[in-house]
């Protein structure tokens, strides 16, 4: 039996040209090293969307990602002080996939860091029933962070707050994938 955490990491963005495939690459790359989880990548820009939310195909996928995964890794960019509509269009597409499992932040952008759409997400999430964990990862002026090929300029300094986010990520993940098995959370909360 494999006892790894399953963790969904959520593209945050489906814009042309985003720079959140820059910061998930690296994000991967830093999550090859450590072991005990394996990853799955849900991309908005591989699905469809309307002005009312997923088409059907797109919904199903969603659905099912998130239902398997014992936790959330979001990769989530600051667009005008907020998060895109796009992410949001993702998480109201269903309900019972986020109940008691726990969502870390990898947040980019400006001065902020993405810490003010960070922060939209804690209160939306809390609706869920799912717990975000404190520990973040922050990348303020994200454009300068990167050189033209996607490499971070200072590996080291950025590589310590994803191994402290992480360790925290799978402590919740373990945590909670055994009290979802030994509770009766479900027929609590509707």
């Amino acid at each position: 039996m494999n006892d790894n955490i399953r963790i969904a990491m959520i593209y945050g963005s489906a814009r042309e040209g985003r720079f959140c495939d820059t910061v998930a690459n690296w994000l991967l790359s830093e999550l090859d090293g450590m072991g005990g989880f394996d990853v799955t990548v849900l991309d908005p820009a591989e699905l469809s969307f309307s002005a009312s939310g997923p088409d059907e195909h797109s919904a199903a996928i969603i659905e099912a990602r998130l239902e398997e995964a014992d936790a959330f890794l979001i990769v989530v960019p600051e667009y005008n002080h907020g998060y895109p509509a796009v992410l949001k269009a993702m998480i109201d597409s269903t309900y019972k996939p986020w109940h008691v499992k726990p969502i870390a932040f990898v947040s980019y952008g400006g001065i902020s860091g993405g810490l003010r759409a960070v922060e939209q997400l804690r209160l939306v999430f809390s609706e869920l029933h799912a717990v975000t964990i404190r520990d973040t990862v922050s990348l303020a002026h994200v454009g300068s962070l990167f050189d033209s090929e996607g490499n971070p300029m200072r590996p080291a300094q950025m590589k310590g707050p994803v191994i402290v986010m992480m360790r925290r990520l799978l402590w919740w993940a373990r945590a909670l994938r055994t009290a979802r098995w030994e509770s009766v959370y479900d027929s609590a909360a509707a």
